[in-house]
């Protein structure tokens, strides 16, 4: 049986609603535990190599749990999973703002990263049923939740901290807000997990890994900004170090809007050209932000770079949604690990790269991979 053939019941505004709130808890989440992170370092008393290691837990805890979480998804349900999931980030949080050993916090790391990861691959899932059920375009809506979720767990924390809460002040306030979100969207999960015909695990292929593929380039567009935007600015541009970090607030504020206002543009143009247009506008931004040697030109870059990324991702899901080689509780964990693979291997593939030859040409690297994307969109099904 096909994923197309599979018939979901009926589905509206609420579980719209509960799609939404799980990608704003993923989102909130990942946001706390990076505001955590100067404080368990200086408890555990680690350097910055141990950090990295330390900081690994997270990625391979989600890499780890997001095919387990879509074969439990397809099995039991989006519901079950989505719920235990957000339990363990509500778990996670409050042991990793007070245990000082490395080993434990490792550990609690890793539950927190399969939390995470869970989240965001069933929820996933849930939204390619809620949009095809729909009919109409809902995805970047959906990951706009993700950002608005990141964006109020660091803005909150950082707001706490200055106040003067402690770690676990601020974990226990998350703790509090997640299930208080988890209670108010739980009842409006889905029951289900999408079709169940085929295997539990499978290896992506075709179109599935054709969509992986682009979404490995994109999130590793994503997590090099995230990680090298700032020494880009300091080292290359000569940028004050205290104002490095607004090169990656740019980016993060026009995928944030990007996305919030994507689900109009993409009524009104073809998802086609959703990812032509943003392709070659993301890769603009990084020749841009490196072949024009000023700050203000940086800042341009990156932001251009964000509004082009920001509904490549959400397009692409909504094509899992249409295509019938997978169901999606095995199409979307695969293309969900695929993509925090870019994100996890893209910054060291980028050191890498600065170190054989500069970080300005590692950011032109990865500006001709977006143009490939940019050419992708007219060989899918979207």
């Amino acid at each position: 049986m096909s994923t197309a053939a599979f018939e979901a019941p009926a589905i509206g505004r609420a579980e719209q609603f509960s799609t939404r709130v799980a990608f704003l808890i993923a989102g909130f989440g990942g946001a706390v535990w990076a505001a955590l992170v100067p404080f368990a370092k200086t408890r555990a008393g680690l350097a910055e190599g141990s950090l990295g290691l330390l900081l690994l837990a997270f990625g391979i805890g989600s890499i780890i749990a997001m095919p387990l979480a879509g074969a439990l998804a397809g099995r039991y349900g989006c519901r079950r999973v989505l719920i235990v999931s957000s339990l363990l980030v509500c778990v996670a949080l409050p042991a990793l703002a007070t245990l000082s050993d490395p080993v434990l916090l490792a550990a609690a790391l890793f539950v927190l990263g399969a939390g995470v990861g869970s989240v965001d691959c069933v929820v996933n899932i849930q939204a390619v049923i809620v949009e095809r059920a729909a009919g109409r375009a809902l995805m970047s809506g959906f990951h706009g939740l993700f950002s608005v979720g990141g964006i109020v767990g660091a803005a909150g924390c950082a707001g706490a901290l200055s106040l003067g809460a402690s770690p676990l002040g601020v974990s226990l306030i998350a703790f509090v807000f997640t299930a208080a979100m988890l209670v108010w969207a739980a009842p409006h999960f889905l029951g289900f997990g999408g079709d169940t015909s085929g295997p539990a695990f499978a290896l992506p292929r075709g179109a599935v890994l054709f969509i992986g593929i682009l979404c490995f380039i994109v999130f590793l567009t994503e997590g090099s900004i995230l990680d090298w935007s700032a020494v880009f600015l300091t080292f290359s541009r000569g940028a004050d170090p205290a104002h490095a970090g607004f090169g990656y607030a740019a980016f993060a504020t026009t995928m944030t809007i990007g996305r919030l206002s994507g689900d109009a543009i993409v009524r009104r143009v073809s998802r086609t050209t959703i990812i032509l247009i943003g392709g070659l506008l993301a890769a603009s931004g990084l020749m841009i932000a490196t072949l024009v040697a000023s700050v203000p030109a940086a800042m341009l870059g990156f932001a251009l770079v964000g509004a082009g990324c920001s509904n490549i991702v959400p397009v692409l899901y909504s094509a899992i949604g249409k295509q019938t080689l997978m169901p999606e509780s095995v199409a979307v964990p695969a293309v969900t690990t695929l993509g925090y693979a870019g994100i996890l291997l893209g910054p060291a593939a980028i050191g890498f790269v600065a170190h054989v030859a500069s970080l300005p040409a590692a950011f032109l690297i990865i500006s001709v991979f977006l143009i490939g994307v940019a050419a992708s969109g007219r060989f899918l099904k979207v």
